[in-house]
Formats: C-alpha cells, structure tokens, sequence
C-alpha cells in the first residue's frame, strides 16, 4: 500500500456560509487567489472493480493541494465522486480495502424475480450507514450522476436530491442490478449513454476538466478483423477452441457491457475531449475484482501523480 501523504484536505469548504465555500483562513491571500482561479472539474469515468482507482486520483490531488470545483460521475465514478464530496472518502477507502470474495459475496442478495440477478439492497443498506442524510443540493460543491432510462434511452443528470438514489442508479449494470425507480423513470447504469462524462462538466461551464478513463488500455482500440466462418458441429455441445474458457451468462453480459462502454467512450470523448485524460494502467483487474481495490488504488496514485505537472501547467496557462 502507498504511503497517502498528510496533507489531506488544505483547502477546505463552509457550506453554511452564504457566500459559498470559503477558501482555508491559514492561507496568505496570494495562495488563496490561486486556489481560487485553479479549480478544476473531474469527469469520473465507469469501469466497475476498476473504478476504485479514482480513490487514489482524488488522493493524490489532495497532497498536491489541487482543489476539485465540481464532480460529474458515471457508475462507480459516481460512487466515489458523490462519496468524496460528501466528506466520506476515507470511509469509502477503509471498506474498499477490506473487502474479500466471500464478503463481496455477503453484499449480493440473489434474485430471481426481479429485473437484475441482484437486488443490490444489502450494499444499499451498507451505504446509508455513511450517507443516508445526505442530499447533492447539500453538497459544498456542484455533483452530478450521470444515469441512463432505459424505457426511452435519455442520458438522465441527477443534480438534486437523495445521493444514495443518485449513485445506485448510475451503478445499475443492467441485468446484474435491479434498475432503480425514481421521480417516473426507471434508471440504469450511465455507461450505457455516457462512460465519461466530459460533456457533464462542460455543461456546467467548467474551464478546466481533467477525464478518468478507466478503459483505455483493455482493447486493440477498435480494430476490423477479416474472419472465415467455419462449418458449426451440431452433433454435441459446441468445441473449446484454442483452450478458450468459457465465460458463463454473466461473463458474456459484463464483457458485452465492457466493449459497448468503450466504444461509446471512445466516440463521446472524440467529439468533446477533455483538457487532459488519466489513464491507469488496469487491464489486468476483472470487472468484478472488486477485492482488488488496493491494487486499484495505486495505480490510479500513480497516474495522477504522473500528471501533476500537466496539471498545474493547464492551472497556469488559464490563471494568465
């Protein structure tokens, strides 16, 4: 595990101040003019287990005092961006790392009635235990889930209201989680319309935004392959050619998931980059290694602190 430096939280928010936040008093009045012209936007990516990388992003801003002026999530994105805001990243971290096989299996109920093989409520439960009286109007800062309907395909922006509903509904992977009804609308994953929501934080006029891509290194980036089809044997079960496991019901959906999020990724940040992407290196952590998180973690560590000094150059460049 990496060393998490001391300096959590050196710029700190009063959200009963009328005025807004208010910068940390400790500051000299240069450092806060800074501060303040220097905040940037996060557009927090889906990857599932991966997505506990973005703990470590959001750490390794913290050390180099780089302040977060708004949060737009998709999926787990969601849920670590909605938990960071609400002051509740260390505890988020704490249960991320403690997780095993067997208590990640303690999490899931089973169902076979409803629309998702989980009806995600013991991991519901578990949440409001941190953030249950929270609401996203609450927070110091702007926050945005980013949701899908699935009745009508709109892109769905949760910006008011319960964060606990907010973040279950841009986590309901369909067919594994039970969609989430809200407000008329019947919510799924956010990945389905917008894996990395640039387009959330240019909305909210936001100058600089730094992306959380959590998918990039998992494919050959769309390559065409010419292929020859060969006769199908319908004598017996089908053959395992080269050794090729098979992946099961839920293997085959979660990987279809996986290739549908990055080619929608791909395309969105195409037409709407952001300022600068973070990428860390985990193509090796399953979409449900969420016992993982630790190596996660770290790597998302590294990638921001590798790009730091692009960070503080975009700073900058806008403070000119």
């Amino acid at each position: 595990m990496l060393n998490w430096g001391l300096n959590r939280g050196m710029v700190t928010a009063d959200a009963s101040e009328p005025d807004g936040p208010s910068m940390n008093h400790m500051q000299p009045p240069a450092t806060q003019a800074t501060s303040a012209r220097s905040r940037i936007a996060l557009a927090l990516g889906g990857g599932a287990a991966r997505g506990w990388a973005h703990i470590g992003v959001l750490r390794a801003f913290e050390e180099e005092g780089i302040e977060v002026s708004m949060i737009a999530g998709t999926s787990i994105g969601a849920l670590v961006g909605g938990c960071y805001l609400a002051g509740k990243l260390d505890e988020l971290e704490s249960f991320a790392r403690s997780l095993t096989m067997r208590r990640i299996a303690s999490l899931l109920d089973f169902t076979i009635r409803g629309s998702g093989l989980f009806g995600g409520m013991r991991l519901t439960r578990r949440m409001q235990e941190h953030l249950e009286h929270h609401s996203i109007e609450e927070l110091d800062r702007p926050f945005v889930a980013v949701a899908t309907e699935v009745n009508s395909g709109h892109e769905v922006w949760i910006t008011r209201g319960s964060l606990i509903t907010a973040i279950r509904a841009s986590y309901a992977l369909p067919g594994i989680f039970e969609p989430i009804k809200c407000n008329g609308r019947t919510l799924v994953d956010g990945a389905l319309v917008n894996p990395v929501p640039v387009s959330v934080c240019r909305a909210h006029e936001e100058p600089l935004v730094v992306a959380v891509n959590l998918n990039y290194d998992l494919y050959g980036r769309s390559a065409v392959i010419k292929h020859t089809a060969t006769i199908q044997e319908i004598d017996g079960a089908p053959r395992q050619e080269n050794n090729e496991a098979r992946l099961g019901l839920t293997g085959v959906m979660v990987q279809s998931f996986n290739i549908i999020q990055d080619r929608i990724a791909r395309a969105r940040l195409a037409g709407d980059p952001p300022d600068l992407s973070l990428l860390p290196r985990l193509s090796d952590i399953g979409l449900s290694e969420f016992h993982r998180a630790g190596e996660a973690i770290d790597r998302g560590y590294l990638e921001a602190k590798s790009k730091i000094s692009e960070v503080k150059r975009m700073q900058e460049v806008l403070a000119r």
